[in-house]
């Protein structure tokens, strides 16, 4: 068991390190907000990972995401919502100032707020599901239901103390850069944008073919 832990820490950790929309709000939250606001919205982002993990591992498998036409639209909802994320970010604001920032919402509300967004984000992106499966299917596979779950946990794990150390960082480089950090994140959103065009393309592509 303690290995499928550690495995799936591994690899929780490993595939947050591509810029994807959880990576990018961790960073938005803790430039414009606060360290605890970006953690909370990397937990969100876990706790998906550890679902579509454990689904990917228990329920859904290859021959779902084989089925005719089912790629195809998870790529395609997943190029809008990059899309959109990406326009969002690259209009976003500069950071609050250090002394008016972290006292302009509720510590409560701010946790609760990012974890939404955490959530939200992995929710209304499907295709994620599709790199789990090819994750899975690569390192973990014919595993009973108590190893696929601590496998999960695992995932969890390594895919939190990821986001937290981008947050961490984040938090670090708005304190150096002040208002120029806004820079970063129009660049990063540039980037989702790009990728959002790209998953778009795959969908026209399987569409076409």
């Amino acid at each position: 068991m303690l290995s499928f832990f550690l495995i799936g820490a591994a690899i929780g950790a490993l595939t947050g390190v591509p810029i994807g929309p959880v990576n990018v709000a961790v960073i938005d939250a803790a430039y414009r907000h606060t360290l605890r606001r970006g953690i909370a919205v990397g937990l969100g982002g876990a706790i998906g990972d550890f679902v579509f993990s454990g689904a990917a591992m228990l329920w859904v498998g290859p021959h779902v995401i084989g089925q005719p036409g089912v790629k195809p639209v998870l790529f395609a909802i997943s190029g809008l919502v990059l899309i959109v994320y990406g326009i969002l970010t690259v209009r976003s604001q500069p950071p609050a100032a250090p002394a008016t920032a972290p006292h302009s919402i509720p510590p409560s509300h701010e946790v609760w707020n990012g974890l939404t967004v955490g959530l939200g984000l992995i929710a209304l992106n499907p295709a994620a599901i599709v790199t789990w499966v090819v994750v899975v299917g690569s390192h973990l596979n014919d595993l009973s239901t108590l190893e696929a779950l601590a496998a999960a946990l695992g995932v969890f794990v390594g895919s939190l103390a990821w986001f937290s150390f981008v947050a961490f960082i984040a938090d670090q480089g708005k304190r150096i850069m002040g208002d120029r950090a806004v820079w970063v994140m129009r660049i990063v959103g540039l980037g989702l944008i790009g990728y959002g065009v790209y998953s778009l393309g795959r969908a026209i592509r399987y569409f076409a073919s």
